[in-house]
């Protein structure tokens, strides 16, 4: 029986809810240093170990979610996800710093990086026509996970604590994700035939290749270098939005907590909005409109006073940081074919890992050395404007390839109408 890849949507949009709620990790760290009077810094130690290997661990196993197919290695990150988070309600309750770093944060990040690449490149396979907006709706559900997680947690916390809180969504993430992967599956050959009919010359591969192909291609590193620096300016201005705003355009405590709250809107939001769009407008002119944007963001921020454009400006920054997960893998396909599109994915993530330390660090190291936020902004630009270069290069070789490879299909049909002279 076919399928209903809308379902299939559904399935990888659960998995992605779930793994996706691990960002609501603040909610805990007050809570936690209350009760079992642990520093922050240890408390965020779990949160940099899952993040570190979630990315990490995408680049380490594509190779294994290729061959294990989408179901039976969403099956495996439910377990990897649902026992770290657990697994640190057990670490709660025995008051052990170092088996909470063990379960939220190396089993819940190794969950994490399987379960985000396992659903994309299958979702892609289902929505040739539409891959900007597949991979759009899967990471929507990463980026909303934690909008939907931190308030449950907090009432659960406050009803039945934080050790049985952690028990009780450990439970409903491995469920979650369960029922998504036992739905989730590759199209069977006919199954998507006539959604490539409709589909449009933005979606169509430039060419098939293995990941150790892909790898050895100049634009696969021009991909992975724009990739960066976009997720180094996105969580670097994530990670101190809130002092900034207070520091260069004197937001209150409040109002800043509010611009934080709407920045989780606008990276869910902007995961879907920019990957649909591509779906028109093709993914390489999508990033060169990202990184315009950042570059006219981060030139103007220093000089702005005004409290509503300086807010605008972070919001379309943000934005353009959610929009880049989600037309990576839209992006790669283009490029690089489905073949082994999930390990080729793992490998550009490994940018995920590395813009979550780099970000914060240059970020805070600039704020140390000068006790302001503004020369933040000149170091991003310059940045940026490597991006936006890049962005502009594989642009061009994009279109060029699309015209040559729209040149031979041609060439192909007169031959085909050709007729044959004995």
């Amino acid at each position: 029986m076919k399928k209903n890849r809308w379902l299939i949507a559904l399935s990888a949009i659960a998995i992605h809810l779930s793994i996706g709620g691990a960002y609501a990790y603040s909610v805990y760290k007050n809570p936690i240093a209350t009760e079992l009077g642990w520093e922050a810094s240890q408390i965020t130690i779990a949160f940099t170990i899952m993040m570190g290997l979630a990315g990490f661990a995408a680049a380490l196993f594509g190779g294994v979610v290729e061959k294990l197919g989408p179901r039976k290695a969403a099956m495996v990150a439910a377990v990897l996800f649902g026992l770290g988070q657990g697994g640190a309600g057990l670490a709660i309750s025995m008051d052990s710093v170092v088996l909470y770093w063990l379960t939220y944060g190396l089993l819940s990040g190794l969950g994490m990086g399987i379960g985000y690449i396992a659903p994309v490149s299958t979702l892609v396979k289902w929505f040739p026509n539409k891959r900007g907006l597949a991979t759009g709706m899967a990471v929507l559900g990463f980026g909303s996970g934690a909008l939907i997680t931190a308030p449950v947690a907090v009432s659960l916390m406050e009803a039945v604590g934080i050790s049985n809180t952690y028990f009780i969504l450990g439970i409903s993430y491995f469920t979650l994700m369960i029922l998504g992967a036992l739905y989730i599956a590759p199209p069977k050959p006919g199954d998507v035939e006539e959604f490539v009919a409709t589909g449009n010359t933005k979606s169509q591969e430039i060419a098939q290749m293995s990941a150790r192909e892909a790898v050895r291609t100049k634009h696969f590193w021009m991909l992975w270098a724009m990739h960066l620096i976009n997720v180094t300016s996105g969580l670097m201005m994530i990670s101190v939005a809130s002092p900034m705003a207070q520091e260069i355009v004197g937001l209150s405590v409040a109002s800043a907590a509010t611009m934080v709250g709407l920045m989780g809107l606008f990276n869910g939001g902007g995961r879907l909005i920019w990957a649909a769009a591509s779906d028109y407008i093709g993914r390489s002119n999508v990033f060169v409109i990202f990184f315009a944007i950042q570059l006219i963001a981060f030139l103007t921020l220093p000089f702005t006073t005004n409290v509503i454009i300086f807010q605008l400006f972070i919001f379309l920054v943000v934005s353009c940081y959610g929009g880049g997960f989600s037309n990576l893998p839209a992006f790669a396909s283009d490029l690089f074919g489905t073949k082994q599109l999930g390990v080729i994915h793992g490998y550009l993530l490994t940018t995920w890992s590395l813009g979550g330390i780099f970000g914060p660090i240059i970020v805070s190291a600039i704020k140390e050395a000068t006790n302001s936020y503004i020369p933040v902004f000149y170091v991003f630009s310059f940045l940026i404007a490597i991006s936006f270069g890049i962005s502009l290069l594989i642009r061009s070789d994009v279109n060029k390839l699309k015209k040559q490879k729209a040149k031979e299909r041609e060439e192909t049909m007169a031959d085909k109408k050709t007729p044959v002279h004995s």
